[in-house]
């Protein structure tokens, strides 16, 4: 696994030590870049399910301000400050060791708002439709602000989500990635 291109472009990132995660792959990160960017002027990022914290790392490389990464897992969480202190740019990083809820009330709290949040929980604990709710009424996405939902093929997201439109949806193998733009 490694940082596919920007700033840290190359670099070689660790994976978590467990079968508790599932790292997005090489191939989805660099094709969900190039549906969305694939490379951006400033931003806050959210990894809400960060694992190895790979796709906020290379949202910080291809040029995002910041980036908040999120897990609830010790082990996912040594190895996202391993993998940030390969950047030498630990500034541009939170690193948040708690569950999606708390932190995203957490970070509503603290009136946190971005510009892309990435949703990529374990498949099967998936509660995607009503994380999208909690994002929305919690007023974290800016006003251009777009939510992009990694699931495997056993999942069906809606086109249609409450104050969400779908933008975007591309299958990878299993993986399918969704992008929704927040309606006004």
């Amino acid at each position: 696994m490694r940082v596919i291109s920007g700033k840290f472009g190359s670099r070689n990132l660790k994976s978590v030590p467990s079968n508790k995660t599932r790292p997005t792959t090489d191939k989805v990160k660099e094709s969900l870049f190039n549906m969305i960017g694939p490379y951006f002027n400033g931003g806050n990022f959210l990894d809400l399910f960060a694992g190895s914290g790979a796709v906020a790392i290379e949202a910080v490389s291809r040029g995002f301000d910041k980036a908040t990464l999120v897990d609830k897992q010790y082990a996912a969480i040594k190895t996202i400050n391993e993998n940030v202190n390969i950047t030498k740019q630990n500034q541009s990083f939170n690193i948040l060791k708690m569950n999606a809820e708390n932190a995203l009330q957490s970070l509503s709290n603290q009136n946190e708002k971005f510009d892309i949040i990435f949703l990529d929980p374990p498949y099967k604990d998936q509660k995607m439709i009503k994380q999208l709710q909690e994002i929305y009424e919690l007023k974290l996405l800016n006003e251009n602000g777009i939510v992009i939902c990694e699931t495997d093929d056993n999942v069906s997201l809606s086109d249609n989500v409450n104050h969400y439109r779908l933008s975007q949806q591309k299958k990878y193998g299993i993986t399918i990635i969704s992008i929704y733009n927040l309606q006004g």
